[in-house]
């Protein structure tokens, strides 16, 4: 697995500490992204918290994710949290070791009083001091809280400097961009009252012990609760390895509402992601699941085809200049703005989705703009299965007839590709095994790039020859 180190420097550690008008939480912030441009810890927000107890239990549940590898527990992780300022709001990620739980806590505007919401995204330390402070906050006193350095810290660069060595490998990047794209294509499937969302998920099993993820769950709407079922049918959501939404217990006594989120399935389907979001007052607690608990959403391959057209990549481009940190971008303002049309804004997002430049909100059925602090384009640089389909088609590796596509791998082997309205399918063993299910082979992706290559030639070429 490909790594390095990711140097994440704070002015100095996060605290909660007492103070004379209640207790003050200081979220210390990294270098981020801003509209001013990179920034060394930008300060995205002042003011008070409406249910301290509440951002305290949300928080740490992200910082619960972060720091947990649901799939071979014994290898620890711990990567902070991100932040982002989207004007109206807060949003605080994290994403597993294990690459297989993304985590998200919207402090929407109703959770905030008093202050202005800045934009932005960075990183935002949640140390074990502070961890440890949270988990004993007993009672809704006033907060408040800062994320970002104090207002004389703003003009004083100098001083002391908190600095981490995180590893950060490239199939979490790759995850993280994944589980966004993923998420995209999920409905509302279910929503549990109070109570009922309590009697479900205390009921889950925990620990991640024997048996614990054999095999795929599913739940079917039951009345006013969820029904388990032991295969997919029409109306079901997966449950994958549903220990992993332990970090939930966190708010549960809290929570006003369950929904979940997945995508449309047929009976006999094969296990999916699925996205279960607890309402909490002026909040929400996302936590995204991958098809199972051993399967990271870093090998999904939703992305790949947006990975590979030039004419995404442009678009792309183009649509990024225009995204100013909204907290929900509206698809028909940015083809006004860019002149595109709606499907091809749609088609930009999905690729600035890979390189995580923006996420996707279910509850709201919208992405939304975010800049991750890392090295992004890592995300195409570093996936195999793209470097090796544009391998094949630099070595002229693949041969295309009507439907019927002939690719010769690097080993001499050669492999059919067909093409049924728009779905390709291939005689290799990856596709045998997976049957399109994490995305497109190297031989099917190498075609499609070989497609869209010609059309864009036909494309021109017609354009050149004055078409009337």
């Amino acid at each position: 697995m490909t790594r390095s180190l990711q140097a994440v420097a704070y002015r100095r550690p996060s605290v909660l500490e007492s103070a004379p008008d209640g207790r003050r939480l200081g979220l210390e912030t990294s270098r981020g992204a801003t509209p001013a441009g990179a920034t060394d810890h930008p300060r995205f927000f002042a003011g008070f918290l409406t249910s301290p107890q509440v951002a305290s239990a949300g928080l740490l549940a992200v910082a619960d994710v972060a720091a947990a590898r649901y799939y071979q527990p014994q290898l620890r992780a711990s990567l902070d949290p991100v932040v982002t300022g989207n004007g109206d709001r807060l949003r605080f990620e994290s994403f597993s070791g294990c690459c297989g739980v993304y985590a998200r806590l919207d402090v929407l505007e109703a959770g905030l009083d008093g202050g202005e919401v800045g934009h932005g995204t960075t990183n935002v330390d949640v140390n074990n001091p502070l961890r440890e402070a949270l988990s004993r906050i007993g009672t809704d006193d006033p907060l408040h809280l800062r994320v970002g350095p104090e207002e004389l810290a703003v003009t004083t660069l100098d001083g002391p400097v908190v600095e981490k060595k995180v590893p950060l490998p490239d199939r979490w990047l790759r995850g993280f961009a994944e589980a966004q794209v993923i998420a995209a294509g999920f409905d509302l499937r279910a929503e549990l009252t109070a109570p009922e969302a309590v009697r479900f998920l205390r009921a889950l099993p925990r620990g991640g012990g024997r048996g614990a993820s054999a095999g795929p769950r599913w739940v079917v709407p039951a009345g006013r609760g969820l029904r388990p079922t032991t295969r997919a049918v029409p109306g079901a959501v997966c449950l994958p390895g549903p220990e992993r939404l332990a970090a939930l217990q966190r708010v549960l006594r809290h929570a006003t509402a369950l929904r979940v989120y997945g995508p449309a399935v047929a009976a006999g389907a094969a296990a999916t992601a699925s996205a279960w979001e607890v309402v909490l007052p002026g909040m929400r607690l996302t936590l995204t699941l991958s098809p199972d608990a051993s399967r990271g959403f870093s090998g999904e391959g939703g992305v790949l085809d947006a990975l590979a057209g030039d004419e995404a990549a442009e678009d792309a481009e183009l649509v990024s200049v225009l995204l100013a940190w909204e907290p929900r971008v509206d698809v028909a303002e940015l083809a006004a703005a860019s002149g595109l049309t709606p499907e091809r804004v749609r088609a930009a997002l999905v690729r600035l989705g890979t390189s995580g430049r923006v996420g996707y909100d279910t509850a709201e059925a919208a992405y939304f703009h975010r800049e991750l602090p890392y090295e992004a384009e890592r995300v195409e640089r570093h996936n195999p299965r793209l470097r090796s389909a544009r391998a094949l088609v630099a070595a002229g590796g693949v041969t295309v007839d009507g439907a019927l596509a002939t690719v010769t791998a690097e080993d001499g082997h050669v492999h059919r590709v067909r093409d049924e309205a728009g779905v390709l399918s291939c005689t290799c063993l990856w596709w045998a095994k997976y049957r399109g299910g994490r995305g497109p082979c190297k031989h099917a992706l190498a075609v499609r790039m070989v497609r869209r290559g010609a059309a864009t030639e036909r494309d021109t070429a017609r354009v050149g020859g004055g078409v009337r």
